[in-house]
């Protein structure tokens, strides 16, 4: 077992009223904003087919609906937020890596992407109705997820992980312990704790991640015998 797994205590999920504390991945393009409109349109629309097909497979493996696994989308322009079902926190570090694996992919599709920053955060947000009469999201969870991105000096093959959804990833493990061989398998790397200071001033700490045998691995569910789908 890898030896932070020990003696962890699972944290259940909060929500009170409309307050969520969960995981949060948020996906960036490199340099979105210097393409021009039509490379930009070609991205985004590929990103989005990709990852749906993505998602609708781990859903059909797992077999689990949609909203078992994700509260919701928001688009950022340049990418999206992703935020997780409370009920799989912890898993959020493991679908960003799933996710990161598809930056080789349009790489070898389009010459002019630069490839993703992808970030994951455990924190709270706050659920309300929007004008259109959607569900939508709120609160300093995305922000401080988005933080995570400010950091330059980080390989496109990681992605940076919160010290609170890295907490979130050892009681995940601890719960799901299936989970703990798979990462093993997987060949699961993980930085020592890095610490920085935002554009506000406030000090974060976080630590890269990554897979050397990348890949997509599903969300837990009842039946474990087909959790990582092998590529």
């Amino acid at each position: 077992m890898l030896k932070w797994l020990k003696n962890i205590e699972f944290a259940m999920p909060i929500k009170s009223n409309n307050e969520w504390i969960t995981d949060i991945v948020l996906i960036d393009i490199i340099n979105f904003s210097k393409l021009d409109a039509k490379h930009q349109l070609e991205i985004i629309n590929f990103l989005t087919k990709s990852y749906t097909k993505m998602i609708e497979k781990m859903l059909e493996n797992s077999n689990m609906s949609l909203k078992n696994l994700i509260l919701g989308y928001i688009s950022t322009g340049d990418g999206f937020y992703c935020i997780l079902n409370p009920k799989l926190k912890g898993y959020g570090i493991i679908l960003g890596l799933s996710f990161n694996y598809f930056s080789e992919q349009i790489s070898s599709k389009y010459s002019y992407f630069e490839g993703l920053r992808i970030a994951v955060h455990t924190g709270k947000i706050y659920e309300f109705t929007d004008i259109l009469g959607n569900k939508n999201y709120i609160g300093d969870g995305l922000n401080d997820c988005a933080r995570y991105l400010e950091i330059k000096d980080y390989k496109i093959s990681t992605i940076m992980v919160s010290d609170t959804a890295y907490e979130s990833l050892k009681a995940f493990l601890d719960r799901y312990k299936n989970f703990n061989a798979l990462l093993i398998e997987r060949e699961f790397k993980y930085s020592s704790p890095y610490t920085f200071e935002d554009k506000h001033g406030n000090k974060k700490e976080g630590r890269l991640v990554w897979l050397r045998k990348a890949g997509i691995i599903n969300p837990p569910n009842t039946n474990f015998n087909s959790m990582l789908t092998r590529t």
